[in-house]
């Protein structure tokens, strides 16, 4: 592990910033950068070993209501409902919920009341997920542009080396084609 000058050195020269100025996760990549580690994991499967069991019951109960199975299921049911209740009261005049089905109104409304504030818990867990997702992405998005530009340093570095060598190899041209020039003049 390197010390706090090298990862000072960094911040300043990636960020611009003092060491005191990054936040958390700035700090966090710039010692995964350091120490040459990887920063990327899995989001989904950490935030879903935290889940309590009612917030499993939620979400699986929004991913059903949800879904193409419910609503068939949920209007065979009210289908159902209606025509058994139609051929009761056609047929023997008195039904269990007559026209106009004040007691399914009832149990749709209970239904409702119900399913609503399952599906919002499901969906505000969803968006803190995606927060979640946003902060690791910036993590991996931050270190690759860090990475790429220390990428663009070493190449910058061994462009400058070589073009040092390559004038120092010119030069030792230009010196033995001026050796040869004096004794092609002396002989």
């Amino acid at each position: 592990m390197t010390n706090k000058l090298q990862k000072e050195d960094l911040a300043n020269r990636f960020l611009g910033r003092d060491w005191e100025r990054l936040n958390e996760r700035e700090k966090r990549v710039i010692r995964h950068l350091d120490e040459r580690q990887h920063i990327s994991h899995d989001i989904n499967q950490e935030f879903d070993t935290k889940l309590t069991f009612g917030q499993r019951l939620a979400d699986k109960v929004a991913a059903f209501g949800g879904s193409w199975t419910f609503i068939i299921i949920f209007a065979a049911i009210l289908l159902s409902w209606v025509l058994l209740n139609s051929y009761i009261l056609a047929w023997r005049g008195d039904s269990f919920d007559s026209y106009p089905y004040i007691l399914l109104n009832l149990f749709l409304s209970m239904l409702a009341a119900i399913q609503a504030p399952v599906i919002l818990m499901s969906q505000n867990r969803q968006g803190v997920k995606d927060r979640f997702d946003a902060a690791h992405d910036y993590e991996i998005n931050l270190k690759a542009e860090l990475e790429i530009l220390s990428l663009h340093e070493k190449l910058d570095e061994l462009r400058d080396q070589k073009w040092t060598e390559l004038i120092q190899m010119q030069q030792k041209q230009i010196d033995l084609l001026m050796q040869l020039l004096k004794e092609h003049k002396t002989a």
